[in-house]
């Protein structure tokens, strides 16, 4: 009862929440007949000029609703889609690292060009993680003519793409992919041994579509890498038959719930003399002990 009354009398969370993103997009629109006047070198400028006030230390949000007005130009000149204010309010709201979600129709692809924008003037890189390949270039392709005019660059991460060309996609300013690329990408890398071999860089700023497929549904099927041992079966031949020599409780203790067995005292004794060791746990012999 309490509860129904204090949100009658101060409105819901989300009702709170976007009360106070109006004046952004207030502001965002006061700009916009200003806006209006650039011809297009001085629209694709603003890019410049953005980066050189990051550059001397003014905050990426205190550039939001400039920005925000400035791909809104670019957009209708480029696409002949202008941003509504539901949509600039999607892109404020995925600019604070919070869920957006809008009705089919609502034009979330657009509106997520607003952050993406934005966050790419930083020069460390946008993820966009779409759920197919077909969304991934269709997207990169279609709002990538705004980007480039905006002077930002744009790349994708498609299935069939080796290496060289994924590095390069990475180091684009906005990057196109499914999950599953930049998952497998990041397991790929964290295989290396060089930094120089890595594809993808530090990570900023990423957008993910449909985060409830992604996140919830998609993330049950985790991704699973592997690559070629570089240490001999012959090992495990040995191990094998040494194995035999140890009983359960007296030299070892079995924890069927952990799925653990660890060495006694006489366990690691006769695992030493077996093996030929002075100590079982010496880093040197630690491939033994495993």
């Amino acid at each position: 009862m309490l509860a129904s009354v204090l949100k009658k009398v101060f409105g819901s969370k989300n009702e709170r929440v976007l009360k106070s993103i109006q004046p952004l997009v207030a502001a965002i629109n006061q700009l916009e007949p200003e806006i209006q006047k650039l011809d297009d070198a001085s629209l694709v400028a603003k890019t410049v000029l953005f980066k050189e006030r990051l550059a001397a230390g003014v905050p990426l949000d205190s550039l939001l609703p400039e920005a925000f007005a400035v791909c809104r130009e670019a957009a209708w000149r480029v696409l002949g889609m202008r941003h509504f204010d539901v949509q600039l309010i999607g892109g404020i709201i995925l600019h604070q690292g919070k869920i957006a979600e809008m009705k089919t129709g609502e034009g979330k692809t657009l509106a997520a060009t607003l952050p993406v924008y934005l966050n790419a003037l930083t020069g460390r890189g946008v993820h966009v993680v779409t759920v197919n390949d077909y969304l991934a270039r269709r997207d990169a392709e279609w709002m990538g003519k705004l980007y480039r005019f905006l002077g930002l660059s744009v790349g994708s991460i498609l299935h069939e793409m080796d290496d060289a060309a994924r590095k390069e996609a990475y180091g684009s300013d906005i990057t196109y992919g499914t999950n599953n690329e930049f998952g497998f990408d990041y397991l790929r890398d964290n295989m290396k041994f060089d930094l120089k071999d890595f594809c993808q860089r530090e990570f900023h700023y990423a957008i993910v579509d449909e985060v409830d497929s992604i996140l919830i549904d998609e993330a049950r099927t985790p991704l699973i890498i592997s690559g070629p041992a570089e240490m001999s079966t012959e090992l495990y031949e040995r191990a094998d038959r040494i194995i035999p020599n140890f009983k359960v409780d007296e030299h070892y203790t079995l924890d069927e719930k952990a799925r653990s067995v660890s060495l006694t005292e006489e366990g690691v004794a006769l695992g030493e003399k077996l093996v030929g060791v002075d100590n079982l746990y010496d880093p040197r012999n630690i491939e033994w002990l495993h």
